[in-house]
């Protein structure tokens, strides 16, 4: 058996789909289909991937070649990667501590990583790993005033992306999560017991650790909730649903750069540009919210075409390799987000998960551009078969 490198790759792990299999046996099956799983029947979960994989590159072989960067300039920063960790909700259910081990991952590889509002570390936490170099995803509350706070805290942790999301405006419908009783803490039903117990190392791991919770939010929840009054603090306090006039005074009050998260069309995007918004990440949620939309390649390759001169273009849901983040690339987004890759990694590694996944990703993606002769992340379009 393989040793790691010193990179952490793991070589009994080569793709995202053996870091899959791997969580699918480490972790109890409540918090793998919480991560693994998509909304209604699955449709846009699974259309996502497959029609990244659609597009095609095309190979120069005689070209003169000097050496292939995989470096990417994004918001005045250089990135050793054109590829970050996309937010996560409840992230300590699938591991614990899994934002800070993919966060201090992300800060020793010179990738971005974006914390979630509902993930399972505090912001403060994560800025301390990341040296003030982490973004920071907020879900959109329902008061002014939590707004604010958040945003303040945000600024004072030196983040220097904010995302804002827009693509939540209600909650996904997720039959698994509906069967599993999921909430967070976990529902301790016989069935869910029955799970952990067949997880050890997980379950002495969280144990250890102790129950995951919203740790940003901690300070606005009222202290001792049950499983139903947590679901009510949620409904209560978020109000996903974004328009125009509740950008606005988060584009006046975050002195930093701002994305949007969640643009699916041309037309929000149009508005984007008009709020002064500095890029935008073209999204479906990784499919957990609307079955019946398109993938995210779709309008990628749109919006991309009519507005990555004004905006710097963006996309997550559904890359699962470097190939794909090649040809998301090839396809106009100038950077990329993945989300359940690394958690994937993190479940089935552990503290090494967030090494692994990026040195895997990296080693892929570094592959296919001296492939197809590309020697800078920015001529991929040059290497795009137009059907």
């Amino acid at each position: 058996m393989g040793k790691k490198s010193k990179t952490g790759f793991d070589p009994r792990y080569p793709s995202i789909a053996d870091l899959r299999n791997k969580a699918m046996r480490k972790i109890p099956k409540f918090a793998f289909e919480y991560l693994d799983g998509g909304c209604n029947e699955d449709v846009n979960l699974h259309k996502n991937t497959a029609e990244i994989r659609d597009v095609e590159l095309l190979p120069y072989y005689l070209s003169k070649h000097t050496e292939s960067v995989m470096k990417t300039e994004l918001f005045g920063h250089t990135y050793d990667a054109p590829f970050g960790i996309a937010p996560v909700g409840l992230q300590g259910l699938m591991w614990p501590n899994a934002p800070e081990i993919l966060a201090k991952a992300a800060f020793e590889h010179n990738i971005p990583f974006v914390l979630s509002t509902v993930s399972t570390s505090s912001i403060e936490r994560i800025s301390e790993i990341t040296e003030g170099n982490a973004w920071f995803q907020l879900y959109h509350p329902a008061e002014n005033s939590l707004r604010d706070d958040i945003i303040k805290r945000a600024a004072a942790a030196e983040c220097p992306v904010l995302v804002i999301l827009c693509d939540v405006p209600t909650f996904g419908f997720r039959p698994r999560d509906i069967r599993n009783g999921l909430a967070m803490p976990p529902k301790m039903s016989v069935k869910n017991i029955l799970q952990i117990m067949g997880k050890p190392e997980w379950a002495m791991k969280t144990l250890i650790h102790g129950q995951p919770s919203f740790e940003t939010l901690k300070p606005y929840m009222p202290k001792g909730l049950d499983l139903k009054q947590l679901g009510k603090f949620m409904d209560q306090t978020f109000s996903g649903r974004l328009n125009e006039e509740k950008i606005k005074p988060i584009r006046d009050m975050w002195k930093g750069k701002l994305v949007l998260k969640g643009v699916a069309n041309e037309a929000d995007a149009e508005k984007a540009v008009r709020l002064g918004i500095d890029g935008v990440i073209v999204s479906n949620h990784g499919g957990r919210q609307l079955d019946a939309g398109e993938s995210t390649i779709k309008p990628l390759c749109r919006i991309a075409e009519k507005y990555g001169e004004q905006l710097t273009v963006m996309m997550d849901s559904g890359i699962r390799s470097g190939p794909d983040v090649a040809r998301a690339l090839a396809s106009g987004a100038k950077f990329t987000f993945m989300g359940r890759s690394f958690m994937y990694g993190v479940s089935a590694l552990g503290n090494n998960g967030g090494n692994h996944t990026i040195s895997l990703l990296k080693t892929e993606l570094q592959q296919v551009m001296e492939q197809i002769c590309c020697e800078r992340v920015s001529d991929f379009p040059n290497h795009l078969i137009k059907k």
